[in-house]
């Protein structure tokens, strides 16, 4: 009964009916700023609706897929990854908040911003199920780490992390959403461990050194692989630059561990003023997928090969073992959307950051590429645009259409990008929204059998993060 309610109750917060029935019908186009909230309000709706569907519990266990006709969740729970997407979203939504208070909607930031402040709370402390400790030998050193593994544990911070039941692209996505959380909440408990969790994945990086003395560069896809992904290098660049910006002007520093360029193997210890050396790294990090994973269409490659046999492989120099380098073995594809979505978003935090006008060039040529790669014109439905759904796209989606809008203040061409992630969302809203949730083809809607109307959470969050995205962007762009 109470999920009933919270569904009923929801649904009545839109300024669009979500009906139960397939067509209800359309909606007339509303004005910029009424634009605005109706995206946030879908976004709010789509949270609400998928929290009481998808969590269960105290401690928030979460269920990968959810039917909404049949009201089955799945056994199989999310990852940590699929579990940030709820994050995600309501970091998203917050901003939204945020951004109508500034612009005069105090109402609609009063009713809504403390208790999703109170949920982004909830969804951190019960991330701690997919916490685990291990040691870890890397490129430099050995040392204990706490993070996140792909699965949940039975309890908190008893999750497996050894081998590959941890990712640095996990920890990545977290980095971000940590950071976000601080910037919203002002609680530095969320920039604490966003910071601890950046440490670990920048040990990750291959400091080795090659014939020219300069680093190979570049973080694999895992502490137990030897393969170097867009997915596990691309999505630290905006988070660094934040960090960078939010210590610019402080006297913190950072204690780091680097390979002497000159003999090429003796490890050695070095300090510096975190505001230099997250955008330092930032910088290392764009320049290298630039490098290793950009294509001839403009977009960028999965990830760079590797001999996964070194990847455990330690030699000993001076007494100690440290991970050895394993050599890249090429570029491999398919280009997939949120690799080029993030290098984007990367490019633009680097120019806002440091003014150099060739991150911008970056960035316009990569929102033109991605789109006319990613983007099919009239493929599903004339006047639409069709994005590949395949696999994980949906999320994958929302990365380059949340870079769209990153690169927006500074390149106002991507204005065709964001709008049709608007049409197609609003089109499913209209056509399909059914007990507050979007069927996984935005386009073609949910099967006729009811048995296979199941949908990822990451899917409705991600959904819900986009509306969220394209709110603020909408008053952004009114109050130009």
């Amino acid at each position: 009964m109470k999920k009933i309610l919270t569904v009923i109750i929801s649904c009545l917060l839109v300024t669009t009916v979500c009906s139960e029935s397939p067509d209800p019908g359309p909606v007339p186009e509303p004005p910029a700023a009424g634009l605005a909230e109706q995206n946030l309000l879908r976004a709010m709706q789509l949270i609400d609706s998928a929290v009481p569907a998808h969590f269960t519990g105290e401690g928030m266990s979460m269920a990968r897929y959810y039917n909404p006709y049949t009201n089955v969740r799945s056994d199989e729970k999310g990852s940590i990854w699929m579990y940030t997407s709820a994050i995600e979203a309501v970091n998203a939504v917050l901003h939204g908040l945020n951004a109508h208070r500034e612009n005069g909607a105090r109402e609609l930031y009063d009713k809504n911003y403390a208790r999703y402040v109170q949920l982004l709370k909830n969804l951190y402390e019960n991330a701690a199920y997919y916490l685990g400790t291990f040691t870890l030998t890397s490129y430099t050193q050995t040392k204990q780490w706490t993070v996140y593994g792909v699965n949940r544990g039975a309890a908190k911070s008893t999750a497996q992390v050894e081998s590959r039941e941890n990712v640095y692209d996990d920890q990545e996505w977290l980095v971000r959403e940590f950071f976000e959380a601080c910037r919203l909440t002002s609680d530095n408990v969320y920039l604490q461990q966003a910071e601890y969790l950046a440490e670990y994945v920048l040990d990750g990086w291959d400091c080795t050194r090659d014939n020219n003395r300069n680093e190979h560069g570049g973080i694999t896809w895992g502490p137990a692989y030897a393969t170097k992904h867009a997915c596990s290098n691309a999505p630290l660049i905006s988070p660094l630059v934040w960090l960078a910006e939010y210590y610019k002007g402080k006297p913190d520093e950072i204690t780091y561990r680097y390979i002497d360029p000159e003999d090429k193997r003796t490890r050695k210890t070095a300090t510096a003023l975190k505001s230099d050396y997250y955008l330092d790294f930032a910088k290392k990090i764009y320049a290298w997928q630039k490098s290793y994973l950009l294509t001839a269409d403009g977009v960028y490659n999965d990830l760079v090969g590797g001999d996964n046999n070194l990847a455990n492989k330690t030699e000993m120099t001076d007494g100690q073992p440290y991970r050895v380098h394993a050599p890249a073995q090429g570029s491999a594809g398919p280009p997939i959307s949120y690799n080029s979505g993030s290098m984007l978003s990367g490019a633009a935090d680097l120019y806002r950051a440091t003014g150099d006008n060739a991150y911008l060039d970056d960035a316009k040529k990569l929102s033109d590429a991605s789109f006319r790669y990613f983007a099919k014109s009239g493929a599903t439905m004339p006047g639409y645009y069709t994005y590949d759904i395949s696999g994980f796209r949906n999320w994958f989606n929302g990365v380059l259409m949340r870079a769209y809008a990153d690169i927006y203040p500074a390149y106002k061409n991507v204005d065709v990008c964001l709008e049709s992630f608007q049409k197609n969302l609003d089109y499913a809203y209209d056509n399909f929204c059914y007990k507050g949730f979007l069927p996984t083809n935005l386009l073609v809607g949910w099967s006729r059998d009811n048995a296979n109307n199941r949908i990822e959470g990451m899917f409705t969050f991600a959904f819900a993060a986009e509306y969220a995205v394209l709110a603020k962007y909408e008053l952004g762009k009114a109050n130009k």
